[in-house]
């Protein structure tokens, strides 16, 4: 059976500066950007097609994207993050098997090369726990993940006993916000593999069977309250929906499910914990759940128009703004979110490398 393969990158970041604009002598990318501090948030793309990653600065009035320029990567860049100090970026490189480390500049917030870790095969995606102190990567090719330690130079150092044994094509991870657990999604084998995690070594434990989920599960999120999981099935026409077990992690299946169309590929948590919203690839929209905190049943409010392929959304730690990736357009658009109604309003559009990836937000908790 064909692995499946999760190909979208945004990150956006809060920070004390912008992430500097990417010159370098080296051409399309290079070791080191420039910076700017005009700024006070900055957002990653990461370009599959082009083995770079684009730096976009965020309006402070609009939340419109600004571009700012590209540094390179490995091959086939699909996911991007940040520590949550905001110093080191990990970026993981499908086809070349590899992490990549960047220093972030705190004042200009330029990043520069510092180095590459291996990882396992074809490695998926990277998140980061909330104490910045370890670095979790599903390997969608090896059915493992594989677990970091991160120094106080960002550089990785793997956890004892890592890889660990996930389902089959485990494809995204989140971590609670408590950093006690961490879920992956298994895009083969149509579940949700669960984990504890030890505070001081990094080393995960199974939590046991994985969790049935829908067919493709291809991402998942936690909402900061920490009491709820969610899964968007690519291939299935619903939302799983979990309660999650405050001491031992263990996920309970809400016992009913949430519509969506066939080909929804990812799934985000707004900051406040109000509204959920799910990018579909197949019918080039976003659609938009209200999100019932006490039961954690959702509600469909809304569907959006974005570009082609819309591979991921996010949005910023202020909830104020969303952002897609259209991998099939190259470009990435922003809406402004009504904080009232979770209703989006398109307000701008930014040109990225070839086949954007997918989005990846700070947390706001």
């Amino acid at each position: 059976m064909n692995k499946v393969y999760a190909t979208w990158v945004i990150a956006v970041v809060s920070g004390m500066a912008l992430l500097a604009g990417c010159s370098s002598s080296s051409g399309s990318g290079g070791s080191t950007s420039t910076g700017t501090s005009s700024y006070t948030q900055f957002a990653y793309v990461a370009n599959y097609g082009a083995n770079t990653v684009s730096t976009y600065g965020i309006n402070a009035s609009t939340g419109v994207l600004e571009s700012l320029g590209t540094i390179a990567t490995g091959t086939s860049p699909l996911n991007v993050t940040t520590n949550p100090a905001r110093t080191f970026a990990y970026v993981a490189n499908a086809d070349s098997n590899t992490i990549s480390i960047y220093s972030i500049n705190t004042t200009t917030g330029a990043l520069t090369s510092i180095g590459t870790q291996a990882g396992g095969t074809r490695p998926n995606y990277v998140v980061v726990n909330p104490a910045g102190t370890f670095l979790y990567v599903p390997n969608n090719g090896s059915d493992n993940v594989s677990a970091f330690k991160i120094g106080t130079d960002g550089l990785l150092t793997e956890v004892t006993g890592s890889p660990y044994t996930a389902g089959s094509a485990p494809t995204t991870a989140t971590v609670d916000p408590l950093g006690k657990f961490l879920y992956v999604s298994n895009g083969v084998s149509n579940n949700v593999s669960g984990y504890t995690i030890n505070a001081t070594t990094g080393a995960l434990t199974s939590m046991g069977s994985p969790y049935a989920a829908g067919s493709v599960p291809q991402s998942l999120a936690v909402t900061p309250s920490g009491k709820y999981l969610y899964v968007a099935n690519k291939s299935s026409n619903y939302i799983s929906g979990y309660s999650i077990n405050a001491t031992t992690g263990v996920l309970t299946n809400l016992g009913t499910t949430f519509a969506i169309t066939v080909g929804s590929n990812s799934i985000v948590v707004d900051a406040l914990g109000k509204f959920v919203y799910v990018s579909n690839t197949t019918y080039n929209n976003v659609k938009v759940y209200s999100l019932n905190g006490t039961n954690g049943n959702l509600a469909s409010v809304n569907t959006y128009i974005t570009s082609t392929n819309p591979g991921s959304v996010t949005v910023d730690s202020n909830s104020k703004y969303l952002y897609v990736a259209n991998y099939g357009a190259n470009t990435a658009w922003t809406y402004t979110i009504d904080s009232t109604t979770g209703a989006l309003t398109n307000t701008g559009t930014v040109t990225t490398g070839t086949s954007p990836a997918s989005i990846f937000t700070k947390r706001g908790y």
